[in-house]
C-alpha cells in the first residue's frame, strides 16, 4: 500500500488547505530533476505562423499588445515590461503554433546545453540580436533557448485603480471610470500544450531545462498510473516565480491549447474584455479565478480561433514549495466564475478530433481506452 510522504518542518506546502492535504505519495513523481542540464529563467516568447499579418496586427492591438518590430514577413509583439518581445508571428500558409522560446539565465548556459544535447549555439533572429540553441521536445515541438543581446525598454503602464476596502478609504471625492480600452499587456505569462507522451515530455522539461512542478492533476481512480497534467514553473531558487510558465496535459492530440498574458488588475481584464466584445471577438470562458495558480482569468479567441488569456494576480512560488496533487475535473478549474464552456474544454466533436483519437489509440504513446474514458469523465465532472 502506498504511504503518505511526511513533510519536514522546513518544507512549504502551499496546497494543504485547498486541495492536497497529503501531498505526494511514496514513489510518486517528485516534480523536479536531481541534476538538470540548465535552469531556464522564464519564457522569452512564443512563435506562430499566420497567413494574414495585417489581420493579426489588428487583433494584437485590440488584445493589448504593443508592436516591437514589423517587416513584410514578421510581426514582433511586446508588453509594457522591459525585456524581450512576447510573441513573434511569421507569415505562413496556415495559422499555427510553432513552439516556445525560453530565456537562459546566463550566456554560458547555452554552451552547456549545446554540449549536453549535441546541438550548436546559433544566432537568434530577434530584434537586438542574441544567441540560441534549437531543440525538439518529445512531443515534437521545436523549443528554443535564447540569450538576448539587448532588452526592450519599459513602456508606460496601465495604472491600477485606487480601491476602497471597507473602512480603509483610499479614494474620496472621486469616482471610478476605467476607460473602455484594450487591456495593456504587461508580459507573457505561460503557455499550455497538449501531448500524447505526457510523462516523457514532462521529464524532458525537468531534466533539460531545470523546471519544477507546482501542481499535478490525476484522473479519478487512476492516481496509481501517474498524473495526466502538470503546472510547471521555473526554478529561480529563493526568488518567487510564476506558479506555472508551462502547463501540459495528456490528450489525444499534440498541439497548442492557449497562451496567457498578464495585465494590471481585474478592471483591466473586464474593461479590456468589453472592448474586445464590442469589436466582435469571441470570449471562450471568463471572467473567473482559477484554483491552480489562483489567477483572475478571461479567455478569448483570435480571428484564427487560437485561444489567448488575459490574467492578473497569479501565485508566486519559490523553490521550497513542493508539488500539490489533485484530481482533474472541470469543476476544479475555477474558484468562482461561470462554468467552463465546451469551447474552452475543446469538448465539441469535430472530424479532426475524431481522427486524433483514432490515431492516438492506435499509436505508440500514453493514450489508451482507460485514459481516454478518464479524460472524458473529468471533462463532465
Amino acid at each position: 500500500m502506498s504511504e503518505t510522504r511526511k513533510h519536514g518542518p522546513d518544507v512549504m506546502t502551499a496546497h494543504q488547505d485547498l486541495h492536497s492535504e497529503q501531498g505526494a505519495l511514496r514513489r510518486e513523481h517528485p516534480g523536479r530533476s536531481r541534476n538538470p542540464v540548465i535552469k531556464v529563467a522564464d519564457l522569452a516568447w512564443l512563435e506562430f505562423e499566420k497567413p494574414d499579418l495585417e489581420r493579426a496586427e489588428i487583433f494584437a492591438r485590440d488584445f493589448g499588445f504593443q508592436i516591437a518590430a514589423r517587416t513584410e514577413r514578421e510581426l514582433w509583439l511586446r508588453g509594457t515590461f522591459a525585456g524581450s518581445p512576447c510573441t513573434v508571428i511569421r507569415r505562413g500558409r496556415t495559422s499555427r503554433f510553432i513552439g516556445p522560446a525560453f530565456r537562459a539565465a546566463e550566456r554560458a548556459d547555452l554552451d552547456r546545453l549545446a554540449r549536453a544535447t549535441g546541438r550548436d549555439v546559433g544566432d537568434a533572429d530577434v530584434p537586438g540580436g542574441g544567441k540560441v540553441v534549437d531543440l525538439l521536445d518529445p512531443s515534437g515541438f521545436p523549443v528554443r533557448v535564447v540569450h538576448c543581446a539587448e532588452q526592450l525598454p519599459a513602456l508606460p503602464e496601465q495604472q491600477p485603480l485606487l480601491l476602497n476596502f471597507g473602512t480603509p478609504h483610499r479614494r474620496t471625492n472621486a469616482t471610478q471610470r476605467p476607460p473602455r480600452e484594450p487591456s495593456r499587456i504587461q508580459r507573457l505569462g505561460h503557455v499550455v500544450l497538449e501531448t500524447r507522451v505526457f510523462a516523457r515530455a514532462l521529464d524532458w522539461y525537468l531534466d533539460t531545462l531545470g523546471m519544477i512542478v507546482s501542481d499535478f492533476l490525476f484522473l479519478d481512480g487512476q492516481r496509481g498510473r501517474g498524473p495526466v497534467m502538470a503546472f510547471i514553473r521555473c526554478d529561480l531558487g529563493s526568488v518567487p516565480a510564476d506558479h506555472h510558465t508551462l502547463a501540459m496535459h495528456l490528450g489525444p492530440g499534440t498541439g497548442y491549447v492557449h497562451s496567457a498574458y498578464q495585465v494590471t488588475d481585474l478592471d483591466a481584464i473586464a474593461a479590456g474584455g468589453e472592448y474586445l466584445k464590442e469589436r466582435g471577438y469571441q470570449r471562450s470562458w471568463g471572467i473567473g479565478r482559477h484554483v491552480e495558480g489562483s489567477q483572475l482569468f478571461d479567455y478569448w479567441r483570435d480571428p484564427d480561433r487560437l485561444m489567448l488569456e488575459h490574467f492578473a494576480d497569479g501565485d508566486l512560488f519559490s523553490c521550497e514549495v513542493e508539488p500539490g496533487w489533485a484530481p482533474l475535473s472541470t469543476s476544479g478549474l475555477s474558484q468562482w466564475g461561470p462554468p467552463a464552456t465546451r469551447d474552452f474544454l475543446g469538448a465539441s466533436p469535430s472530424p479532426q478530433r475524431v481522427r486524433e483519437v483514432i490515431e492516438a489509440l492506435r499509436g505508440d504513446n500514453e493514450m489508451d481506452p482507460a485514459r481516454l474514458l478518464g479524460l472524458l469523465k473529468a471533462a463532465k465532472s
